[in-house]
């Protein structure tokens, strides 16, 4: 399993969106409506002096996923340069506890 966690721009959620559907990836997943910060693209704060705000999209999925979920970021991330959109994957590290809510594997 990967973690993967997708920030960007509020301007390009829909776009995000749509581009995980077409890549049918991504299709269960939790999201940080509001995540202030500063990265390459610059500030997104939220307030009358940075304005603008990111969202967060956080996936665990296996590997062929993950590269499906890639490649439709990579995508937007073409067609919208400069919009801040950024991804990282992170593998499982926790040991398996006996009793954890992990499904069982198929």
């Amino acid at each position: 399993m990967i973690r993967i966690e997708i920030v960007a721009n509020h301007s390009v959620e829909e776009n995000i969106l749509e581009a995980l559907a077409k890549e049918n990836a991504g299709k269960y997943y939790t999201k940080y409506p509001s995540v202030f910060g500063v990265g390459s693209a610059g500030p997104r704060m939220g307030d009358a002096i940075w304005p603008e705000e990111n969202f967060a999209l956080v996936i665990w999925c296996e590997d062929e996923e993950a590269r499906a979920i890639s490649r439709a970021v990579d995508a937007v991330k073409k067609r919208f340069p400069n919009e801040g959109v950024k991804i990282f994957g992170l593998p499982e590290t926790l040991p398996e506890q006996e009793g954890s809510a992990r499904p069982p594997e198929a």
